[in-house]
């Protein structure tokens, strides 16, 4: 029996998918899919499922996602899922349909938000100075 650990993260989102052999269900959070989302997310979520195709009904998977809002947790979900697919199937032809459909299917997204600056309630400008 094959079970798959993998990992995705988006800003502060982070996704931690396990594969394994099954019936094609997909958990996260211990909850079902389809009433765990808002309906754009979940579609999100299903890009993978929808490119891999026919392997999808062949696993179970489920997915403990914390931190970060409703859509980094969404694609940091996704991502995982990728990872997984492409670490069951051993496939190159999938992996190179993933990275042609999205980029970030495979591949973190290493952007954050900029932090704020000491003495200041903001990240860019400055307050601006009196001198009267």
């Amino acid at each position: 029996m094959k079970v798959i650990n993998t990992i995705g993260k988006r800003k502060l989102a982070v996704a931690r998918a396990v594969l394994k052999p099954g019936k094609g269900i997909i958990r996260i959070n211990s909850q079902n899919l389809e009433t765990f989302y808002p309906k754009l997310c979940r579609l999100r979520i299903l890009e993978p499922l929808m490119i891999a195709g026919e392997n999808t009904k062949k696993v179970n998977v489920n997915v403990k996602v914390y931190g970060g809002g409703i859509q980094s947790q969404a694609e940091a979900v996704r991502q995982a899922i990728a990872r997984a697919l492409v670490q069951f199937t051993n496939s190159k032809q999938l992996k190179q349909e993933f990275l042609n459909y999205d980029r970030h299917l495979l591949i973190s997204d290493v952007r954050f938000n900029e932090p704020h600056k000491g003495c200041d309630s903001k990240p860019r400008r400055a307050r601006q100075k009196s001198y009267r």
